[in-house]
């Protein structure tokens, strides 16, 4: 075989190569949950008009994620042989959603939280549902958790380099894009009305070879679901405070009633007596080691 026809087959090798990593060069993988297919599953479902809502104090109120809808795609590695599908599993939502109730735990106007499993909402279950859970878990009001997250892998300019002249394992070769969104939706189950919404969102950029691109791919979702749920509980907790300040300035948007016996100012007054007590303890503490 003379030099020229040894290039000629390498060279042919390195194209052969890069046409089949082609076809899993550029990729997409979306997982998704959506508030709108699950309560709105028809379109005529939409025209019909909440009522005023009506708040009856101490709030009983439910967390859960909305069904997963089916739109995920799955990204195939040439190398590996793996497929990858992206998506939450149901240990890390019941991490998110126990995060998302704890902005409610503790609030004067909040008698008790519920985090609902996902097998309780079913797909397009609509207020309907709703109306199930609200009488099984004995709720009023329940914030609706969704997610969308598309993935994409696209070939970088380093990947030629990568085919023709390093190796698999020692330059990086993919770029990896994951945009991950996390929305909180909060409904009054009687009067189907939406009292506040919390979303959030993040980017993480990523290189990986394709060797362990499943791997990188799964480690980015999991970290992009993490910085979109952080970013979300942080809009939540202003989103409580603004819902708070709203109701006082709009009292004809959201009528309000309270149970008998409850203030609405009692786990106030009780914070304000403990510290009230922890600084006379602490001034007497003071006291009695300046005097020894």
């Amino acid at each position: 075989m003379t030099l020229k026809t040894k290039w000629i087959t390498i060279l042919g090798l390195c194209a052969l190569a890069n046409l089949c990593l082609s076809g899993c060069a550029s990729q997409q993988v979306n997982t998704k949950s959506s508030v709108m297919d699950y309560l709105y599953p028809k379109s005529a479902d939409m025209q019909v008009s909440p009522t005023i809502p009506h708040l009856n104090l101490p709030l009983r109120v439910g967390v859960a994620f909305v069904p997963v809808s089916d739109s995920r795609s799955y990204a195939n590695n040439f190398w590996s042989g793996q497929s990858y599908a992206g998506g939450l599993t149901e240990a890390k939502k019941t991490e998110i959603l126990e995060h998302v109730a704890d902005n409610f735990r503790g609030l004067d106007f909040v008698s008790n939280i519920e985090v609902i499993p996902s097998a309780y909402l079913t797909a397009g279950g609509s207020f309907a549902n709703l109306s199930q859970i609200k009488t099984m878990y004995g709720i009023d009001v329940i914030a609706l958790v969704s997610y969308d997250q598309v993935q994409f892998t696209d070939e970088s300019v380093l990947s030629l380099s990568y085919w023709t002249i390093v190796g698999a394992y020692i330059v990086s070769g993919e770029k990896n894009d994951t945009n991950t969104l996390i929305d909180t939706v909060v409904y009054d189950i009687a009067s189907q009305s939406m009292l506040f919404r919390a979303p959030g969102t993040s980017q993480v950029s990523g290189r990986s070879t394709p060797i362990n691109l499943a791997e990188e791919l799964r480690a980015d979702s999991l970290k992009g679901f993490e910085q979109a749920s952080i970013n979300m509980v942080e809009n939540l907790k202003t989103q409580l405070a603004v819902f708070k300040q709203r109701v006082k300035e709009n009292p004809e948007q959201v009528k309000i009633t309270r149970s008998e016996g409850y203030s609405g100012a009692g786990s106030v007054r009780l914070f304000d007596f403990m510290l009230l007590m922890g600084l006379l303890l602490g001034y007497r503490w003071l006291f009695n080691s300046a005097r020894s």
